[in-house]
């Protein structure tokens, strides 16, 4: 069996679930291609990558939210279309889809299936939590940004019978737990600068802020700037007192899996952050919309409080792979 597994390469979730996938999918003897499209990884995947594209990227900003001028100016529709019509998607007997437009599109426009196997899967079933406030056209980009024939989804609760707990990376699972005198922080969103002026009002509390901003390590009074490597972001999570971060799906799995107390922030104008900021929420988990100041007495009141949320998330990816790679069978 041929398998192509198309990767998002916006972020680093994606591609450090990649790195539990790609070892099960070799389980089976199956030969595997792997394409990543996207350019604001910063998580290297230790395997060979057949196709590396520009893809369709969400651009960070700095001020909570994406930047959807970066956005636009480089999604560059007619290399987007050059790059859809250049994979040979007909060559594999079953292409797996994480969130990845170039191989979904190029599926869809051939009639081929494709299935999907990512956390955006879970958050449009009906069951999943959703935001109070509506957002046609954000859900409308979730449903058509990468659009699949069959869906496997991941989220924080199993919602529905095709939907699983988080994928929790091997060092993660591996990893020593503690607790120092530090908080954890990730927020790509937001520029270095408005992070320490936001932080800098805690006195005496401890941070280690890694950047996807900064590329050099420095120390700001109480406030430690990091740049992001996957062995130092996990060791400071381990060690940490709690982890305040974006609400995206890999970094509050993590965060919970590692019984660390947890606050998470939304990006602005990301449909699918304000829904997983939703289901954590309705998990206990605390959620302030940004970095204003009328939210410092909440995040005060979190770092004053030690409620951990308690989730159980057995390590079950290789018999997720199974099931739908047994699915695909089936379908020939």
């Amino acid at each position: 069996m041929k398998v192509l597994y198309a990767i998002q390469g916006t972020g680093n979730g994606h591609l450090s679930r990649a790195r539990d996938v790609i070892p099960a999918l070799l389980k089976h003897g199956l030969t595997l291609d792997i394409l990543v499209s996207g350019i604001q990884a910063d998580v290297p995947l230790p395997y060979p990558i057949s196709y590396q594209l520009k893809g369709l990227s969400f651009i960070f900003g700095k001020k909570g939210g994406v930047d959807m001028w970066k956005t636009y100016y480089r999604a560059n529709s007619l290399r987007l279309q050059k790059e859809i019509k250049s994979i040979p998607v007909e060559d594999y007997d079953l292409v797996i889809n994480d969130f990845e437009p170039v191989t979904a599109w190029a599926c869809k426009i051939k009639q081929l299936p494709c299935y999907s196997f990512s956390h955006q899967a879970a958050v449009l079933c009906a069951k999943a939590p959703k935001p109070k406030k509506k957002d046609p056209f954000g859900k409308w980009i979730l449903q058509n940004y990468a659009p699949t024939t069959r869906q496997y989804g991941l989220h924080f609760q199993s919602y529905e019978p095709n939907i699983y707990t988080p994928i929790i990376r091997q060092d993660v699972r591996q990893a020593t737990i503690s607790k120092k005198e530090h908080y954890t922080v990730y927020l790509p969103s937001y520029s270095d600068e408005k992070l320490l002026q936001f932080l800098s009002k805690f006195k005496g509390v401890k941070w280690q802020v890694f950047s996807k901003h900064n590329k050099k390590e420095h120390i700001n009074d109480h406030i430690h700037i990091r740049p992001i490597t996957n062995t130092d972001f996990v060791a400071s999570m381990a060690s940490s007192k709690g982890i305040v971060c974006g609400a995206g799906f890999e970094t509050p799995a993590e965060s919970l899996f590692m019984q660390k107390k947890l606050l998470v922030i939304p990006m602005k104008g990301q449909y699918e952050q304000q829904c997983n900021a939703a289901a954590l929420a309705k998990m206990g988990v605390s959620v302030i919309k940004s970095l204003k100041n009328k939210h410092l007495i909440k995040l005060q009141n979190w770092l004053d409080t030690d409620d951990i949320v308690s989730v159980d998330y057995p390590d079950i990816t290789d018999q997720m792979i199974t099931q739908i790679l047994e699915a695909s069978y089936r379908s020939y």
